[in-house]
């Protein structure tokens, strides 16, 4: 008989762990998306997506670090209001963009980059091609990886 509180113990020191992992707690994920459109056209057409399409509140703006932040409405949730952002980053051959709604599954930051990349195709047309790579030279000597070591 002694034994049946010691499972019992057991069984809700097992519970307490398993219980506290499960527990209900924000989304920690973002989507990104490589735009071959400019880090001006890229930016001008997210802030007009928030703002202008969607309606969202923006609550801070900064083109010099290429950061929106802005109230995330979503019908599913009733319209409760929770924090979101977008950052676009200039990169070699167009712009970085990444999508965070931490207290949203990841789907709506899907969502929202998927709007962002068909908005920036109607606005811009097709993305601007690529330069082609210098033709290389027969005669000349490899280039020199500046990150190899020498010697």
């Amino acid at each position: 008989m002694r034994r049946l509180p010691s499972i019992a113990l057991l069984l809700v020191a097992l519970a307490v762990p398993l219980a506290s992992g499960l527990g209900a707690r924000p989304a920690s994920a973002s989507v990104a998306h490589e735009s071959p459109y400019t880090f001006e056209q890229t930016f001008g057409t997210a802030l007009r997506l928030v703002r202008v399409d969607l309606g969202f509140k923006i609550v801070e703006k900064d083109v010099s670090n290429g950061y929106l932040l802005f109230e995330y409405r979503s019908p599913e949730s009733g319209g409760r209001v929770t924090q979101g952002a977008i950052e676009v980053v200039n990169g070699r051959s167009g712009a970085h963009v990444a999508v965070q709604l931490p207290a949203m599954p990841q789907y709506h930051e899907q969502v929202l980059l998927d709007a962002l990349v068909k908005k920036l195709a109607s606005e811009h047309g097709d993305p601007p091609k690529k330069a082609p790579p210098p033709p290389v030279d027969a005669g000349a000597p490899p280039p020199v990886d500046a990150g190899a070591p020498s010697g």
